[in-house]
């Protein structure tokens, strides 16, 4: 394995309270809360250059790297390409061919450019977050290497922001990690309706418990600041019976002016149908969510003066469950009907059911 170059540390900014918060971290949250997707949203909400570029180095694209800024360029050129040939769309010149791709950013939000540039930018941002996905999964089936040391490897970073959370003082008293084993996983699978091994989303799993309701928010947003972006949750993919949205609007005065201006009007969850995870007692509460936590693999490729291939994406993706809750919530939740046997039993059981559906079911031994 070669040793990776020098990856830029991000730079150290304060930590973000629920008082220093307004649309912009608003939005990001809520995003997570309720499982959506940036390709829902009409605008983006970067001020200036050095948040973007911190924004892209968490994603792990450097553009001071060369291969970096040409990959880049290279998947905004596609995604130009795509919406012309598709959809005959006209995509301004300066936002395909910006001078940084910085500036795609500030022009999706709005204090850059034009004001139709916004919406342009918007739009091509999109599509290469699609196509940066899609071949960071195929990359990630090209890389020979285990599921043990792609765990490894989300392990030590992950661990990495767990220390920081530890040397900024937030208010965490638990960080725990877990990795399903295998009867875990074929109880899982024959669960769930759908049988397909990819839906496994949460094989590595973080538990966060935090010393009071109150803290979750503000260590949620640092996560979104050290360790994954915040549009690199898996829509649909969250379960969230800790903290409704509109409950944080209500408990917040300052950030119920922002209201008028959020992406979805602030009754929109209470419209959708979410549905409960069958097998969590009724008074169960948590917040699940799934993220594609991005991880460089200079490690496991050719130098970039080496590296023969036409796509020289360098990143791949991996799922991880993070789960938050407060102390007391935690408490709770293993007590009655909600606690972690009775959680499996109720699971296993379905599982049995479906496996002897229209078959004699075989004696239990002993």
């Amino acid at each position: 394995m070669k040793s990776d170059p020098a990856i830029r540390q991000l730079p150290d900014i304060p930590v973000c309270s629920v008082a220093d918060m307004g649309l912009r971290e608003l939005e990001r949250i809520r995003l997570i809360l309720r499982g959506g997707s940036v390709i829902d949203w009409r605008r983006m909400h970067f001020q200036g250059r050095d948040e973007v570029d911190r924004f892209l180095q968490l994603c792990q694209i450097d553009t001071n790297r060369v291969e970096d800024e040409q990959w880049a360029r290279k998947v905004l050129a596609d995604a130009v390409e795509y919406l012309r040939k598709t959809f005959d769309y006209r995509v301004a010149d300066v936002v395909a061919e910006p001078n940084e791709i910085h500036d795609l950013f500030l022009f999706a939000s709005g204090v850059k450019g034009l004001p139709r540039y916004r919406r342009i930018a918007c739009i091509v941002l999109k599509v290469m977050h699609v196509i940066q996905h899609i071949e960071g999964r195929d990359l990630l089936h090209r890389l020979s290497f285990s599921e043990v040391e792609l765990s490894r490897l989300v392990l030590a970073k992950v661990l990495r922001v767990a220390n920081l959370i530890q040397e900024k003082g937030l208010p965490v008293v638990e960080f725990a990690h877990s990795i399903k084993t295998q009867d875990s996983l074929i109880t899982k699978l024959l669960a769930k309706k759908e049988t397909v091994a990819a839906q496994i989303y949460d094989r590595t799993r973080f538990r966060i418990i935090t010393k009071t309701r109150e803290d979750v928010l503000p260590v949620l947003y640092f996560l979104t600041q050290h360790l994954f972006p915040f549009n690199f949750v898996v829509p649909g993919q969250t379960e969230n019976t800790l903290l409704p949205f509109r409950l944080i609007l209500e408990g917040n005065p300052h950030l119920r002016q922002f209201a008028s201006q959020l992406q979805l009007d602030p009754d929109y969850e209470d419209r959708e149908d979410r549905g409960r995870n069958l097998y969590s007692g009724n008074t169960y509460r948590a917040l699940n969510f799934i993220v594609d936590v991005p991880l460089r693999m200079d490690a496991y490729l050719p130098r970039p003066e080496e590296d023969s291939r036409e796509r020289k994406n360098r990143i791949v993706f991996t799922l991880v469950e993070f789960q938050i809750m407060d102390e007391e919530t935690a408490l709770q939740n293993e007590q009655g009907d909600n606690a972690h046997k009775l959680y499996k039993h109720r699971q296993r059981r379905r599982v049995l059911r479906r496996l002897s559906r229209g078959l004699v079911v075989p004696r239990r031994q002993g």
